[in-house]
C-alpha cells in the first residue's frame, strides 16, 4: 500500500532490544513507511513523561491530527487497516481497538486490548487481503502464539547463564540511552537481577531445565507451520505473523542464544529471506 508523502508522520517511543518494539520496527519498515525512533532511558522513562500509558512500544502517529497508539499488535492491526481502507480516519480505526482493565495472576492491574490481531476491513477489502478464512485465522493465531509464547523464551534463553546474562545487558546498554554511571550499574546489577528473574520467567511459563529446548521447539513449530511450499507464511510475501515472529527473534542476534538457534533448529533460510525482503524494501 501506497501512501502520499507525508500523509503519516510517525514517531516510535522504544527500547531497541525490546522484541514488541522490534515487531513494530519489522512491520514499518517491510511497509516503507518512514518514522522517527526516540530511544527510550529504561530506568527514568522521561521521554514517555507525558503518557499515562508506561510502557514501549508507544507510536505518535498525525494523519491530520496528533494520535498515540499503544501496544504492539494495536499499533500493526490499526496503520496496517489504515493503508488498507480510505473509508475511515486513523482516530476512527484506533477506537476499534479499545483497552480493557484486567487483573493478572498475581494481582496486578493491566491494560488488554479488545480486537488487537483484527484488521478491521469491510468486506471486499478483507476478500482482497485474506482471499479465504483460513488466510487471515492462520495469520492471527500465530501473531498470538508470538504475542503469548514466543516472547516469553527470550529473556530465560538471553539471560539463562550469568555469562549470558552480562553478555545480554553489555548489548542492551551499548544499544539503549544510557548515562556512563547508569550503564556501568544497569550493565553489572542488571544482569544479576535478570539473571534471577529468568529463573522465575522458567518457573512461572513451565519451561524445560534446559531452556534452549523450548526455543528450539518453538522455532521449528513457526518453520513447520510455514512449510516447504511457502517463501512465508504470506506466500511470496510476508504476512503480519512473518512480521512478528522476525521481530521477536531478530532482538537475540549478536547473542549465544541467537547462534544456538540458528545452528539447532530449520529456521535459518526463512529467517535470511526476511532479512532480504525488509532490506529491499527499507532501500
Amino acid at each position: 500500500s501506497q501512501l502520499p508523502a507525508g500523509s503519516l508522520k510517525l514517531t516510535l517511543y522504544q527500547y531497541k532490544t525490546c522484541p514488541f518494539c522490534s515487531k513494530v520496527r519489522a512491520f514499518l519498515d517491510y511497509h516503507g513507511l518512514p518514522y522517527e525512533i526516540v530511544e527510550v532511558n529504561p530506568i527514568m522513562r522521561k521521554e514517555i513523561k507525558f503518557s499515562s500509558y508506561r510502557k514501549v512500544p508507544i507510536l505518535l502517529a498525525n494523519a491530520g491530527s496528533p494520535l498515540q497508539l499503544n501496544d504492539s499488535s494495536v499499533i500493526i492491526s490499526a496503520i496496517k487497516t489504515y493503508l488498507i481502507s480510505k473509508r475511515n480516519s486513523l482516530e476512527e480505526i484506533v477506537s476499534f481497538y479499545p483497552p480493557m482493565k484486567t487483573v493478572t495472576e498475581q494481582g496486578k492491574e493491566v491494560f488488554e486490548y479488545g480486537n488487537k490481531y483484527w484488521l478491521m476491513l469491510d468486506e471486499k477489502e478483507t476478500k482482497r487481503v485474506y482471499p479465504v478464512k483460513e488466510v487471515r485465522v492462520e495469520e492471527m493465531k500465530w501473531r498470538k502464539w508470538a504475542d503469548d509464547w514466543l516472547v516469553h523464551l527470550i529473556s530465560p534463553n538471553v539471560y539463562r547463564t550469568p555469562r549470558e546474562a552480562l553478555a545480554s545487558f553489555d548489548y542492551i546498554v551499548r544499544e539503549g540511552k544510557f548515562g556512563t554511571v547508569e550503564g556501568f550499574f544497569a550493565k553489572y546489577m542488571g544482569a544479576v537481577a535478570m539473571f534471577f528473574v529468568s529463573k522465575r520467567l522458567k518457573k512461572r511459563h513451565h519451561l524445560q531445565d534446559n531452556v534452549r529446548e523450548d526455543l528450539y521447539e518453538a522455532v521449528n513449530e513457526w518453520v513447520k507451520a510455514v512449510g516447504k511450499h511457502r517463501l512465508f507464511m504470506g506466500g511470496n510475501q510476508p504476512n503480519l505473523a512473518d512480521l512478528a515472529v522476525y521481530g521477536v527473534l531478530r532482538v537475540m542476534e549478536g547473542l549465544e542464544a541467537f547462534d544456538d538457534m540458528m545452528v539447532h533448529t530449520k529456521i535459518q533460510p526463512w529467517y535470511l529471506r526476511m532479512e532480504e525482503v525488509i532490506k529491499k524494501a527499507e532501500a
